[in-house]
């Protein structure tokens, strides 16, 4: 897969970001035998629809403002907010402004041994 960054590199996260004039724009940054790391770009009024995912996710706000709704349940993102979603949550994003977040991608964690 090409990526963005390779391991042991070092990448300004802002410096990565590219709006599209609409819609969402993802760029792969490093993805390795247990975990994927997504810069996600959402252009102002950019919606991405309810779904879930096989794996673990978090998201990271890293520039704007939007909304992420978690089973349910509308959570602010913007620059500084952490937010985990366990495996096969529902959820959605829309971006209020111009909207990245860093999406990582991990295993699903079994929390009931």
């Amino acid at each position: 897969m090409n990526t963005l960054l390779q391991q042991n590199s070092v990448i300004c996260l802002k410096s990565a970001i590219a709006y599209p004039d609409s819609g969402v724009q993802r760029q792969t940054l490093l993805e390795d035998a247990n975990c994927r790391y997504i810069l996600l770009s959402m252009a102002a009024g950019a919606k991405v629809a309810e779904h879930a995912a096989s794996r673990n996710v978090t998201v990271q706000g890293i520039e704007g403002q939007g909304l992420l709704t978690l089973k349910g349940k509308a959570l602010l993102l913007e620059p500084g907010v952490l937010i985990f979603m366990p495996a096969s949550a529902l959820h959605s994003i829309s971006a209020d402004t111009n909207l990245t977040v860093l999406l990582t991608l991990s295993e699903k964690v079994d929390h009931n041994p």
